[in-house]
């Protein structure tokens, strides 16, 4: 059993910002196993899990705030009895540019107050985690990951949670390290670059059907979700 964290914030004040970049990539990945609105609470946290794509994975997403999400990671892995291999968090990270991406095996906290959490709780920092970049801030850091993004970074958000959604089945089905070679090295196109692309090309917008061409295979575009909706 995979177990991925997402760490985010519960409430709709914080339903689309950056600091829940997390819980978006997560519930992604619900959305295309077919398992969104079908979470359950329990552990301190929103979860819900299967089989999907021959992989059995249950998705997190902790009620705590942020602050103290190690409470709800512990809990979760005590009830699946999974070791600490087998898990995964994703996190938002501002010293990465918006649309990047690095897998870790392990490390410290960075300033991070989620993943400090975890390593407090758990009493190791050796745990798999998946930063996506929301950029440096250009004001404090504390107003800069609990606003949203702007237009600009709205307009590829969709190209960044499918990328994401990707990596983290690529780390459920092959391990972290080829999951990092192919995934660290990604990058967004440029704002510009995607509001030219027409309907059909890659990152172009999507078609009358629904459907959006990426560089990771076509997706259908989903409507904005809210932050409890796994």
């Amino acid at each position: 059993m995979k177990i991925v964290v997402g760490l985010g914030n519960p409430g709709e004040q914080y339903a689309r910002t950056r600091h829940n970049v997390g819980w978006m990539v997560v519930d992604r990945v619900a959305d295309r196993a077919g398992w969104s609105g079908r979470g359950r609470t329990r552990d301190a946290s929103a979860v819900v899990g299967g089989r999907f794509r021959g992989l059995d994975v249950t998705l997190v997403k902790p009620l705590t705030y942020m602050n103290v999400s190690g409470v709800a990671v512990r809990k979760v892995l005590a009830r699946e009895r999974a070791p600490l291999a087998d898990l995964l968090v994703v996190t938002d990270d501002f010293s990465l540019p918006f649309g990047k991406m690095r897998f870790r095996e392990s490390g410290s906290a960075g300033g991070h107050n989620g993943l400090a959490s975890i390593i407090e709780e758990m009493g190791t920092e050796k745990f798999h985690r998946l930063r996506i970049g929301i950029g440096d801030p250009s004001r404090g850091a504390v107003d800069h990951v609990l606003g949203r993004f702007e237009p600009s970074e709205r307009e590829r958000l969709d190209e960044l949670l499918d990328a994401a959604a990707d990596a983290v089945e690529m780390w459920a089905r092959e391990g972290v390290s080829k999951a990092a070679n192919r995934f660290n090295p990604f990058t967004l196109r440029p704002a510009d670059e995607a509001r030219v692309a027409p309907p059909g090309e890659i990152d172009g917008p999507p078609g009358a059907d629904g459907i959006r061409r990426t560089r990771t295979g076509w997706r259908r575009v989903l409507p904005p979700k809210r932050g409890d909706d796994l």
